[in-house]
């Protein structure tokens, strides 16, 4: 069947007010709260001597193009209200808060917190090499013998950042033929390519690896297994790993988009590589789930996994990532987000307090869109993090700026532009793309798009230098 096309933004709109009306869970006293947030997307980065410019929602969604968004909010340790937006697909029923998203890599901490159910069960070793754990295949000798704390932690020297799936209709393969490589499979075989412990490096590869393991140990496959150990103990019943989905939870799964607002041929695409990638769910099992959490971090029974574990899964190994969690101001808070072909997902959440979100989408501009609303989640409830970064601006000389404008090229992330036009700063980091470039000093310049700072060339060394929050900085390698 041929995919609709995309509906005239009127009617997008039209859907999106209806599918509002759906939420289970929210107080009378949170409407006012929820209004806000709606009409009130922030940025990351505004100047801190003018009023920070918001987005509401719904405009937002039509610039984005993204037909659907599902959200869950977690307050004084439990959800505190839910909402849904927009549609499952175009020209399809509007989003509930019981449809399906893929939650791509959020399915790393839930898969983690399996794995380290399976060490308190005594059926997994935290610290042994995990071939240990391997029978039907096994890791090819290569750069060491990596454990499963390191591949939680994407510190176990593995290859195979992430996978792309499999579009519908296309040969799936199986977890052995992902896992060397082997056709139909899309990516390289996972290898141990560094020393474990060495470095961090994201891997799905390494996420891959211990698939294999539980599957090994337990003897079960991979969704039934999450079932047990996981899913169905936190009440997750809106859940599945499940590759691709049967037919009686397709019917309530959104579909995914591109960055035009466009429909997949065939609807979603496969993820064998299931640990890594392949759940799928709803931001309120995903808000029990991090509930889970921080009720084990305060020490209680969550059901799931004990208080001392839980403090280990919480704990940063390398680069603030602990066992299967991004981990966020300075242990304050966890999370992970996650990127499957036409879905975007966000999770964060705060060890103590009872605050968090979850926000899943149906579009490949979805991460944006996440952004800016766990931006206006975390305002309104005056979380510590996530919050739109103030920065204030100076005037720089004429000088200053005629000595920044120039072309600058950036080893192994290309090249970006500085001109002035109108009198303005400007800085392109893609062709074509251009926006003000703004001064904190005369040694430090930033954009409003995102967190990334521009160093002027420093006399010493002729060099400039680019960064972000979320990237050490990386020296230009040329100046024309």
């Amino acid at each position: 069947m041929r995919p609709s096309q995309p509906a005239p933004p009127r009617i997008h709109l039209c859907l999106l007010m209806a599918a509002c009306l759906a939420a289970p869970f929210s107080h009378a006293d949170d409407g006012a709260a929820i209004a806000r947030i709606e009409a009130g997307l922030r940025p990351q980065v505004a100047l801190a001597d003018a009023p920070v410019k918001t987005e509401s929602l719904q405009d937002a969604m039509v610039r984005l193009k993204v037909p659907g968004v599902s959200v869950a909010v977690i307050h004084d340790g439990k959800v505190a209200w839910t909402r849904s937006y927009g549609v499952a697909w175009t020209g399809g029923p509007a989003v509930t808060p019981e449809t399906l998203f893929q939650a791509a890599s959020i399915s790393k901490p839930v898969s983690a917190m399996a794995a380290l159910r399976m060490v308190e069960q005594g059926k997994l070793d935290l610290d042994a090499p995990i071939e240990t754990a391997l029978a039907g295949w096994k890791l090819p000798a290569g750069a060491g013998k990596p454990s499963l704390r390191q591949l939680l932690s994407h510190t176990g020297g593995m290859s195979v950042s992430g996978f792309p799936g499999y579009a519908a209709g296309k040969p799936v393969p199986s977890l052995v033929q992902v896992l060397d490589g082997t056709g139909p499979a899309n990516t390289r075989a996972v290898r141990v390519d560094a020393a474990p412990g060495s470095a961090w490096r994201y891997s799905g590869g390494g996420y891959t690896v211990f698939q294999q393991a539980m599957i090994d140990r337990a003897g079960k496959p991979f969704d039934v297994l999450m079932g047990e150990l996981v899913l169905g103990p936190l009440g997750m019943t809106d859940s599945s790993y499940a590759q691709p989905l049967p037919a009686a939870l397709s019917a309530k799964a959104a579909r995914p988009h591109d960055r035009d607002g466009k429909p997949f041929p065939g609807g979603a695409y496969t993820y064998p590589e299931q640990s890594a990638a392949g759940l799928w769910s709803t931001p309120l099992d995903l808000a029990k789930f991090a509930i889970a959490i921080q009720q084990a971090a305060a020490g209680r029974d969550n059901g799931v996994l004990s208080p001392a574990m839980t403090r280990t899964m919480l704990a940063p190994v390398m680069n603030d990532y602990a066992l299967g969690l991004q981990i966020q101001d300075k242990g304050k808070a966890f999370g992970h987000s996650g990127s499957n072909m036409g879905f975007k997902s966000s999770l964060v959440a705060f060890v103590e307090g009872g605050n968090g979100a979850v926000i899943l989408t149906n579009g490949d501009n979805g991460g944006e869109l996440a952004a800016g609303l766990m931006r206006a989640i975390a305002h309104e409830y005056k979380w510590a993090g996530n919050q739109t970064v103030l920065r204030p601006a100076v005037a720089l000389t004429p000088e200053a700026r005629k000595a920044l404008v120039g072309q600058y090229a950036i080893a192994g992330l290309g090249k970006f532009h500085v001109a002035e036009r109108d009198g303005q700063l400007m800085i392109a980091l893609r062709p074509g793309q251009w926006e003000p470039l703004y001064a904190e000093s005369d040694k430090l310049l930033f954009v409003l798009s995102r967190n990334l700072e521009v160093r002027p060339i420093d006399a010493d060394n002729g060099h400039t230098v680019v960064g972000s929050s979320s990237r050490a900085y990386t020296r230009v390698t040329g100046l024309w």
